[in-house]
């Protein structure tokens, strides 16, 4: 397959609440969203990879790491409640506007997951394209705990999250008993452009799971420190590039 059907995107609106400016938070001593910029230009199976940002100042930090910013996010495209499909359909118009064509596959690399490896992203990308009747791929890993055993609440009172179990008190029962369930992880989603113009679905009903491993994602300031932590501990590609910049 000819490598410009095969396109990174990077989403990194300008708005997060739970960490501020977390796209450009440092860390390690770069930028989040360098990670991920340089992740990209040593996938070798992938053609190009764009930043999705409607922050200018998200904008100029990702250009400054070689990053291609070809256009800005509509703000509305960029809100809390903004989907993946959105600014996927925008990318797609503006590939179709000023390039002429618009690749079938897209490859999601967001930066809130630093610390991922070309190679395990060229591995996904691999397997997508051997498996032509999948929708999309999301990459995951196995959740310690199972929902099996998890409670909701309905005002003071618990109740099972799987009402369809038959099983008494199924909740009790213990963690082998149950299948293991998947958490995804943002290491890595692909999501195909036909899925979403021929069924108005970002990741439609044939999601292939990908097992990558769990380097941590970043969703409040005390993820920082999980990750910079495991960065202490474990050789990461990506940051030796950024150290020999």
């Amino acid at each position: 397959m000819d490598n410009k059907n095969v396109v990174g995107i990077i989403p990194a609106r300008g708005g997060s609440k739970g960490v501020p400016k977390k796209n450009i938070r440092e860390i390690g001593g770069f930028p989040m969203i360098a990670y991920s910029i340089i992740a990209a230009k040593f996938v070798e199976n992938m053609g190009r990879c764009i930043i999705s940002t409607d922050s200018n100042e998200i904008a100029e930090v990702a250009k400054s790491f070689g990053g291609d910013v070809p256009f800005l996010r509509p703000s509305e495209l960029a809100t809390d409640s903004s989907t993946d499909i959105e600014y996927i359909r925008h990318a797609m118009e503006w590939f179709n506007d000023n390039e002429g064509y618009i690749p079938e596959y897209w490859v999601i690399l967001r930066p809130t997951t630093p610390l991922r490896e070309p190679e395990v992203v060229q591995n996904a990308i691999t397997k997508m394209i051997d498996n032509p009747d999948a929708s999309s791929l999301i990459s995951i890993h196995e959740f310690a705990e199972t929902p099996g055993k998890m409670f909701g609440m309905q005002g003071e009172f618990l109740h099972g999250l799987c009402p369809m179990d038959p099983r008494p008190e199924y909740f009790t029962l213990p963690r082998q008993e149950f299948a293991p369930a998947y958490f995804g992880n943002g290491y890595v989603d692909i999501v195909k452009s036909s899925t979403i113009l021929d069924k108005n679905s970002c990741f439609g009903d044939r999601m292939l799971g990908f097992e990558a491993p769990d380097t941590g994602e970043i969703d409040v300031p005390e993820d920082i420190r999980r990750v910079e932590y495991y960065l202490s501990k474990e050789s990461n590609t990506t940051y030796k590039h950024l150290q020999n910049l």
